[in-house]
Formats: C-alpha cells, structure tokens, sequence
C-alpha cells in the first residue's frame, strides 16, 4: 500500500510539471504548455509546439515562426515581427510595447491590465502564446 501511495503521489508531480496551466485574466484554462514545448488548448488538443531551438510550429508541424536568441520573434518568413525584452517587456516590430509578463507569470497588456497567467513557463513561450501566435 505504501509502495502504491508513493507511486500515485509520483504520478501525479511528473503530469504536473509536464503542463503547467496557461489562464486567462478569470483564471479560467484556456490551455496548457508542456515542458517539452507541446502547446494544448484547454481540452488537451495538440495546436502546437515550441522547439528548444526557438522554431515555432503549428499543429501539423508546419513552421510558422521562431523566437531567436536575443528575443526577437519572427514570422516564418523571417520578418521580425516583435521582441520579447528580458525584462519582460513585449514590443511589436515597430518597438512599441504591447505587453509585458512578470517575474511570478502574470500576463498584461500595454495598460498593464491583467489578461492572464502562465506561472512556471518560459517567458519567450508565453509572449508566443498571448501576444504574437494564435494558438486558442
């Protein structure tokens, strides 16, 4: 009985550092981000994935950006179309800010106005997902 305990408290740690929550500014899921990168809408649907070198896919694999070392965001016709500052301020590709994610995960606009929240995942990987790339 031990044995299984331990084995369901295992469980139940590894799905939960595998996908942290992303939510809106309600805390209602709108979806989930993997720690591999794979982006879920909030019925566990793949709609896509951030890969470790910064490609940016939509589901069926297809690239459709990718967040380069410095923080600038590209389209996938290598257009820059933002930065992601690491301070956490997101400017758009004429260098106006449209956003910015704190330290603790939360999500605001330009008028610091809270529209979500994605504690425990990568900054880059939230600005993807809130301010540049479709994926709800």
């Amino acid at each position: 009985m031990k044995k299984f305990l331990l084995l369901t408290i295992f469980l139940v740690n590894v799905s939960y550092v595998n996908a942290q929550k992303v939510q809106n500014s309600s805390y209602s899921t709108i979806g989930y981000i993997k720690i591999d990168g794979t982006i879920q809408n909030s019925s566990y649907s793949t709609v896509g994935h951030i890969k470790s070198d910064g490609t940016i896919q939509n589901s069926s694999y297809s690239t459709i950006g990718r967040i380069k070392d410095d923080g600038t965001v590209q389209n996938s016709s290598y257009s820059s179309i933002g930065y992601i500052k690491k301070n956490g301020t997101i400017q758009n590709s004429s260098y106006s800010t449209i956003g910015y994610i704190k330290d603790d995960g939360t999500v605001q606009n330009s008028s610091y106005s809270t529209i979500g929240y994605a504690k425990g995942v990568k900054r880059e990987w939230v600005a993807a997902y809130f301010f540049f790339f479709k994926f709800n």
